[in-house]
C-alpha cells in the first residue's frame, strides 16, 4: 500500500478539494486518498465534524473503515471520535501519524485510550496556533466588554434607561494577568499590550514574551491575582490544570474582577466563578468554553447579567480550514523528513 519516499494520507474529516490539492502542492510527496461521499458536509469553516444529519450506511462505514485502516497517516480522527480513533488504532498497524484538528486535540488522544505502544507507535499533531488569533481577539474584546460596562448598557438599552454618565476605566490603564503562555496567550499579551495594558503571564518557563512586563508561575496564582483588573485563561485541559483557578484564585480577586476564558473550560472551577460574581469579585466574564460542553440548561451562567455565554465558537474563522490544511503539509515534510513535528502531542499530560 505505501510507496517508499511518499506518505499515504486518508483523509477523516471533512477537507474540499480545493484544500486537498493545495496540500499536494504545498507537499509533493503526498498520496491523499478522499471519498466525499463518506465524509459528512461541512456546514460553516471549521466544521469538522459535519452535517450531525449525515449517515452512512452499513456498507459505507465499513468502506469508510476499510480506508482508514489502510493509511500510514490520518487527516483528522475518524468521524472526530475518540472511540473510532482507538478502533483505528487497534485495526491498522501501519498508522504512524494522526493529525488532529482541535488545538486541543490531546483531549481526543487522552479519551481513546490508547495503549502505551500504540502512543509510541502513533505520532500525534494538533492545530495548535491557528486558532490563536481569533481567540486572541475576542480575549481583548472581552477585557474590553468588561472595562467599558458592556452588561449594564445592554440592560440600559433593553429598559430604555438614559442614566446618569459614569467613568469607564482605560484599557491603558488596566493590568491584565494571561494565565498560559502558549500560542494563545502569546497572541493575547501582544494585542493587550499594543493597547498600553500592563501584562503579566502565568507561565511553568520563566523566560521572556513580547508584551510581557513579568512571568509568573503557577504555583503563585492565587498569591497575585488580586493585583490584576482581568485574567485571561487560555490554558489546555489536562490534569494539571484542571480547577486551576479555583475558590482560592476567586477569594482573591480585587472587587469587579474581569474574567476571560479561551483556554478549556475545566481550568476554571465553575462553581467558585459563580460565587465570585455573586460576591461582586468578579464583575464580568466573557466565557467561549465550559466545563460540560453544550453548556447545561440548569447551569445559572446562561441567565447571569455579568456573564457573556459564546458557544465554543470564538476560535472559527473564514481561514480556518486552509490554514489547516497548510500546517499538515507543512508537518508531513517534517515527518517524511524525519524531523520533530510542529504541535506533537505530548502523551504524557495530553496536550
Amino acid at each position: 500500500m505505501s510507496t517508499p519516499g511518499r506518505l499515504r494520507v486518508v483523509v477523516a474529516t471533512p477537507l474540499s478539494p480545493e484544500l486537498i490539492a493545495r496540500a499536494v502542492t504545498i507537499e509533493p510527496r503526498l498520496d491523499i486518498v478522499c471519498d466525499q461521499s463518506l465524509l459528512p458536509p461541512s456546514r460553516f469553516p471549521g466544521d469538522h465534524v459535519g452535517d450531525p444529519a449525515f449517515r452512512r450506511s452499513e456498507e459505507q462505514q465499513r468502506e469508510f473503515e476499510r480506508l482508514v485502516d489502510t493509511a500510514e497517516a490520518l487527516y483528522g480522527v475518524p468521524d472526530e471520535d475518540p472511540a473510532q480513533l482507538r478502533r483505528t488504532a487497534d485495526a491498522n498497524p501501519n498508522l504512524r501519524w494522526v493529525q488532529t484538528m482541535p488545538a486541543g486535540g490531546g483531549g481526543q488522544v487522552k479519551a481513546a485510550g490508547l495503549s502505551d505502544a500504540q502512543l509510541a507507535r502513533i505520532a500525534f499533531s494538533t492545530s495548535a496556533g491557528v486558532h490563536a488569533e481569533p481567540l486572541a481577539e475576542f480575549a481583548v474584546f472581552g477585557v474590553l466588554a468588561g472595562a467599558k460596562s458592556l452588561p449594564r448598557l445592554l440592560r440600559q438599552q433593553a429598559d430604555e434607561e438614559w442614566s446618569e454618565r459614569w467613568v469607564m476605566p482605560l484599557i491603558s490603564e488596566q493590568r491584565v494577568l494571561v494565565v498560559g503562555m502558549g500560542n494563545i496567550g502569546r497572541a493575547v499579551a501582544v494585542k493587550l499590550a499594543a493597547l498600553g495594558a500592563t501584562v503579566a503571564g502565568v507561565s511553568r518557563r520563566d523566560i521572556p514574551f513580547d508584551g510581557v512586563s513579568r512571568v509568573i508561575g503557577p504555583e503563585k496564582l492565587a498569591e497575585v491575582a488580586g493585583e490584576f483588573d482581568a485574567l485571561v485563561v487560555t490554558l489546555p485541559g489536562t490534569e494539571e490544570t484542571e480547577s486551576l483557578v479555583g475558590a482560592e484564585v476567586f477569594a482573591a480577586l480585587a472587587p469587579a474582577t474581569t474574567i476571560v476564558n479561551v483556554g478549556r473550560g475545566t481550568v476554571i472551577d465553575e462553581p467558585a466563578l459563580i460565587a465570585g460574581l455573586g460576591t461582586g469579585q468578579v464583575g464580568f466574564a466573557a466565557l467561549d468554553v465550559f466545563a460540560t460542553e453544550p453548556l447545561p440548561a440548569s447551569s445559572p451562567l446562561w441567565h447571569h447579567p455579568r456573564v457573556l455565554v459564546s458557544p465554543h465558537t470564538a476560535g472559527l474563522h473564514p481561514a480556518e480550514d486552509r490554514q489547516i490544511a497548510e500546517l499538515f503539509a507543512a508537518n508531513a515534510g517534517r515527518f517524511l523528513d524525519g524531523r520533530d513535528l510542529i504541535n506533537r502531542v505530548n502523551t504524557v499530560e495530553f496536550y
